[in-house]
């Protein structure tokens, strides 16, 4: 059950690390410092002091960062492989018992994936309004990527099965909708 409810943790927060880097790792430290939630021996160092100052100033600065035009694509292009390593370490933190293969073979698939999906809903997300408003929408929509994050996040620490149901729908929901946007765009043999 350990395992069930540390893999719903690290999913959620590994999909919160799609739409900002470091909030959701700066949440998970913050939790384990307070006890909300436990980090395997090899990631006790997420924890400590340092771990949170770093945290907290890379969250402010990163979500700042998103405010500025030029330097939110930059940031885009920079998060997404930041996403996908910083979402299978929030996930492997939350595995470490199950010994190295599985731990980080399952934080990869499962919290890669996640960060990755979620990730590419954000670019998506941010490319579009760049296009329909000339990017004028941008700090509104680098605004509410910021909230999921930081809430994605605190619910996948207090209440992970939440936060794992709501990723997992979340996710089955835009696969449904971009087939059936793909199935309108197929040419129908007459």
């Amino acid at each position: 059950m350990d395992t069930l409810l540390g893999l719903c943790v690290g999913i959620g927060l590994a999909a919160a690390c799609g739409f900002r880097v470091f909030v959701p790792l700066m949440v998970l430290a913050i939790g384990a410092r307070a006890g909300a939630v436990h980090l395997s021996d090899q990631m006790a160092f997420l924890a400590s002091t340092p771990s949170l100052i770093a945290l907290g100033t890379a969250s402010v600065l990163e979500t700042g960062a998103y405010w500025v035009p030029w330097i939110d694509h930059a940031l885009d292009v920079v998060a997404t492989p930041a996403a996908v390593v910083a979402g299978t370490l929030a996930t492997a933190s939350q595995l470490g018992d199950m010994g190295p293969l599985l731990t980080w073979g399952g934080a990869l698939v499962a919290g890669g994936g996640a960060a990755a999906a979620s990730q590419t809903l954000n670019v998506s997300a941010r490319g579009v309004s760049t296009v329909t408003t000339a990017g004028v929408f941008n700090p509104i929509v680098s605004a509410v990527q910021s909230a999921c994050s930081a809430i994605l996040a605190v619910l996948a620490v207090l209440i992970p099965v939440a936060a794992a149901v709501l990723v997992v729908g979340t996710g089955v929901l835009v696969l449904w909708w971009w087939r059936r946007r793909s199935q309108r765009f197929v040419a129908v043999p007459a």
